[in-house]
């Protein structure tokens, strides 16, 4: 099941965050790892960021990047000028199926900054730096930015704090962020109580007015969630499919370029 809390009711973009998909399914066993998932496409001008919670990804892609990426991992591509790649299960998790539970966001690159080479980073859970809080149960992992003096591991091409929290009920925690930032949060599952006012469920997206230095989050009930937050671009956004530029011809030499074989070319080998 595909769920799509942003761009949702109007709200187009969080400056720079542009989409948040999160997919959930039980994957049926049996099935040819080489034929399921996403082939070969291209991206340019942003970076598609993908949280892995259950399950895993194999990523391959044109700068010869072939990598599987489990439950408690984070992919992240900065597509830059340009990057093919696919995302499809692992063989084993194809063959024997089970859980399976992503969220895939993108986040906006500065235009002095889209045509850069592309790279690729793939995180995996136990090599994410992790802030276990006072229960000695829930943690923070940090993705980007700094969260009690614990630096993410990945470094974005714009400022950023991006967090993956897993709090047990009762736990309460605040979350400084930079002054300035766009900030929201997303549940995956559970009940929070925010700043002491707003109760909210699974697959609430709680935007945050861009006023204050922190905001504060209980869990009501066992509860996993995301904050994504940045400092906004302020630029023109011209999107088209995978592509995502300033303006519209930039936005056709994206689609040429691709076409040329500017942006590499993926032929995916499978074992």
């Amino acid at each position: 099941m595909l769920d799509q809390p942003l761009p949702y009711r109007g709200i187009q973009q969080i400056d720079p965050f542009l989409l948040v998909h999160h997919w959930k399914e039980e994957m049926a066993p049996g099935q040819n790892h080489r034929t399921i998932g996403v082939g070969p496409h291209p991206h340019r001008g942003f970076s598609p960021v993908t949280f892995i919670f259950k399950g895993d990804i194999h990523h391959r892609d044109s700068l010869h990047n072939s990598k599987i990426v489990k439950g408690g991992g984070t992919q992240w591509i900065s597509s830059g000028k340009g990057i093919v790649h696919s995302e499809r299960p692992s063989k084993q998790m194809a063959k024997t199926g089970g859980d399976f539970e992503l969220i895939q966001w993108w986040v906006n690159t500065p235009i002095k900054k889209k045509m850069e080479p592309a790279y690729y980073e793939a995180l995996q859970g136990d090599a994410t730096p992790t802030v276990t809080l006072d229960d000695k149960q829930s943690t923070v992992s940090v993705v980007n930015g700094s969260f009690r003096n614990v630096k993410g591991a990945i470094t974005p091409p714009n400022p950023m704090l991006n967090l993956r929290f897993e709090l047990r009920a009762g736990v309460e925690v605040e979350v400084p962020v930079p002054t300035g930032y766009n900030a929201f949060i997303y549940q995956l599952d559970g009940k929070l109580l925010v700043n002491d006012s707003q109760e909210t469920v699974k697959k609430d997206l709680t935007w945050f007015a861009n006023d204050g230095e922190s905001f504060r989050i209980k869990a009501l009930s066992d509860t996993r969630l995301m904050l994504l937050s940045g400092e906004p671009l302020n630029e023109p956004v011209v999107s088209y499919g995978p592509f995502v530029m300033s303006t519209q011809t930039e936005i056709m030499e994206a689609i040429r370029d691709y076409q040329q074989g500017k942006m590499g070319v993926l032929i995916e080998e499978f074992d």
